[in-house]
């Protein structure tokens, strides 16, 4: 298996880049984020990969981070999301993001990728919601606030009724995680609406 390239960028596409390590081009399938990252032409290029093989191709896919390696293999291990569902929704989200949107049971915001409907989204949610710590997050304290908006009654009292002024599963679970869980109700509300208002 190919685990990772280390040559001169050749070729650099939106949705591929050819890599020549020794004398050879690997074509390799990339995300939006990893194209952002990529250099110049000629500039000497370090892609993590993942080779999927099936019976009628050979597809080689380029990652800038393990990150985004991980959570692209994480993706597509759910039933029915392919590769091309892998690379739109870490197109459209970094790995943070998804992690955030999964562990905060936010379907509705991963529909934004291309490709993405809500039962294709809510199934994906519902698969990796337990395996969703096995992707490497930068920021940690992000997941552990989502899992504190669902400690007790209060904090889903008050993420429900963020959801329904027209907040997202996932910015409201993470508004009401970083607050005191010994709040009541409303002044959990009053506080997270705060820190809203300000951007999380």
């Amino acid at each position: 298996m190919i685990a990772s390239l280390n040559g001169k960028l050749i070729l650099k596409e939106l949705n591929y880049a050819v890599v020549e390590c020794g004398g050879v081009g690997f074509k390799c399938f990339i995300t939006q984020n990893t194209y952002s990252s990529l250099g110049q032409l000629g500039d000497n290029v370090f892609l993590h990969t993942y080779l999927s093989v099936r019976e009628d191709a050979m597809d080689l896919y380029g990652f800038a981070s393990v990150d985004e390696l991980e959570c692209f293999k994480l993706i597509t291990s759910v039933s029915g999301v392919g590769s091309k569902i892998g690379l739109a929704m870490l197109s459209e989200f970094t790995s943070d993001k998804i992690s955030l949107f999964i562990a905060s049971g936010d379907a509705k915001s991963l529909t934004a990728a291309s490709g993405v409907g809500i039962k294709l989204a809510q199934r994906i949610v519902l698969e990796l919601k337990d395996k969703i710590g096995s992707i490497a997050v930068n920021d940690l304290t992000d997941i552990k606030a989502v899992g504190n908006a669902t400690a007790n009654t209060a904090s889903k009292e008050a993420v429900e009724a963020l959801v329904s002024l027209g907040y997202t599963q996932s910015e409201a679970s993470l508004a009401v995680g970083r607050l005191d869980q010994s709040l009541s109700v409303d002044e959990l509300i009053k506080q997270a609406l705060k820190t809203l208002a300000r951007g999380l």
